[in-house]
């Protein structure tokens, strides 16, 4: 049986704050919770169902790799573990609502020292029309905080150690108490570390972290668009204190090109025709991607018309389905005639100014309503 989906589980947006998430779970969990229906065993599915849910959600690296890839891109591991976290807790109330309330209220377990994931990072890259369509690799360089080689992102000096913080005692957090309710803070000292560093490290002056630039492989899926995202995982800023890494974002900017112009998957080309194969008609090669194509140009085409050719456009990334080309006919006007040309274009005019509406209809239609706009 296919699992439920996680917003909708919650019943909140797909770009829901943490805040309305966390909200939508606690809301959830005291309906559901098996203390408050012992005989009732759907509504203990139900609160394990939103338990897992939130526990995708509320953490920023699965909640990204289930918005990319849905229920296959979160660990099976975690979500099994998720499942089973009733049994393994227990049924004490307080304890199992611990993480919820215990920024607001100080319940459950004394945490200590806080750990911090590393910031994601974001990457411009420009592509040329043709390696966006048939996909490639490119090398980038990056600039990003990374674990200080020198002490192994502890901040201390090498041969020398940390202390623990003497105003939260390791804990990296400290309590408040404002009147009936117990606020936990982040210690003002250690900046939520819960330790000190009395002999910093020379390299990363005790911040544990130093400023790098990498260079990476980014391979490019055929089809991509405008916009379009790369992730690459773990490939962000280095955590604090031994926090896991961000991720970095490759966003996609195509660079114009000479000949076609692209909207979504298809492909559109302006080609300037001549006067008299227009009227008479002829045949025209076009560019494609993949080479050369022709098109028939029939008797009497009118500028601006567009000629598609089926499937010489951009394959989708995400469907595989492929676009289409088109090229719009655009007449041109000859310039620096002769003497002996521009004589011949009066006689051609004055004559098919004589058959009127046979050879100009649309001209002539034009008159007419004119004609009556006057009148």
């Amino acid at each position: 049986m296919a699992k439920k989906d996680y917003y909708e589980t919650l019943g909140v947006a797909r770009n829901a704050p943490e805040a309305d998430i966390k909200k939508a779970y606690r809301r959830l969990a005291m309906k559901h919770h098996p203390d408050r229906n012992p005989d009732d065993k759907t509504t203990e599915a139900k609160f394990k169902e939103a338990k897992e849910a939130y526990e995708i959600l509320s953490d920023a690296q699965k909640r990204a790799a289930y918005d990319q890839f849905g229920h296959a891109g979160v660990d099976p591991a975690a979500a099994a573990g998720a499942g089973g976290f009733y049994s393994s807790r227990g049924g004490n109330f307080a304890d199992i609502f611990g993480d919820v309330f215990g920024d607001i209220f100080g319940a459950g377990r004394a945490r200590g020292a806080q750990v911090f994931r590393g910031a994601d990072l974001r990457y411009s890259l420009e592509l040329a029309l043709e390696d966006a369509v048939r996909g490639t690799e490119v090398k980038i360089r990056v600039p990003t905080m990374e674990a200080c080689e020198t002490c192994k992102g502890s901040g201390a000096k090498p041969g020398t150690s940390s202390t623990i913080c003497r105003t939260c005692a390791g804990h990296g957090q400290v309590r408040m108490q404002q009147g009936f309710f117990s606020i936990q803070q982040t210690c003002p000292n250690c900046h939520g570390s819960g330790k000190t560093i009395t002999d910093p490290c020379p390299s990363c002056h005790g911040a544990g972290r130093v400023q790098h630039t990498k260079t990476l492989s980014v391979k490019v899926p055929a089809g991509v668009d405008e916009g379009d995202q790369i992730r690459l995982a773990g490939e962000g800023e280095a955590g604090e204190n031994g926090g896991p890494p961000g991720d970095l974002f490759v966003q996609v900017r195509l660079k114009p090109h000479a000949l076609f112009k692209r909207e979504q998957d298809n492909l559109y080309c302006e080609m300037p025709v001549s006067f008299a194969t227009t009227v008479l008609g002829g045949e025209l090669e076009v560019p494609t991607l993949d080479g050369r194509a022709s098109i028939k140009i029939p008797a009497g085409t009118q500028s601006e018309k567009l000629f598609r050719l089926r499937g010489k456009g951009v394959r989708n990334v995400r469907s595989g389905q492929v676009g289409d080309l088109y090229c719009r006919i655009s007449l041109e006007t000859p310039v620096s005639l002769t003497s002996k040309q521009k004589e011949l274009l009066e006689e051609f005019d004055r004559l098919v100014k004589a058959g009127g509406a046979r050879h100009n209809p649309r001209e002539q239609s034009w008159l007419d309503k004119l004609k009556g706009f006057f009148d």
